[in-house]
């Protein structure tokens, strides 16, 4: 694989990660804010902001999945083993990276992957 390709891949990692780390910062604090303007209310108010408070946890959840996923890339990017399958050891399409960055199979081996957890 290109050196030019990897530096680039990892510039963008780079960049999605910030982007992330970002997000999170911000939800942390919305979070903060909706427990502080917490008071006790009717149902309808309580079960609201339960629900807000669920889903902001749950978008949480997904970013830091995809930023463990990112970190993940960018330690290969250094191990030298970034665009290599986890599986079988062949090489991953540089048009699959670009549009999966993070991807630590190779498109066979991610489709033989979905299949056995269906």
């Amino acid at each position: 694989m290109k050196k030019s390709f990897i530096e680039s891949q990892k510039k963008m990692l780079l960049a999605k990660r910030q982007e992330i780390m970002d997000t999170l910062k911000g939800r942390n604090e919305q979070l903060s804010n909706l427990v502080e303007a917490a008071e006790p209310g009717d149902e309808a108010d309580l079960a609201s902001d339960r629900i807000d408070g669920n889903l902001a946890l749950k978008l949480g959840d997904e970013d830091m999945r995809r930023l463990e996923q990112i970190n993940s890339a960018l330690e290969r990017i250094t191990k030298g083993t970034y665009g290599v399958c986890q599986n079988c050891g062949d090489d991953i399409s540089e048009g699959r990276l670009e549009a999966m960055p993070y991807a630590m199979l190779c498109l066979n081996c991610q489709a033989a992957e979905e299949r056995r957890n269906r």
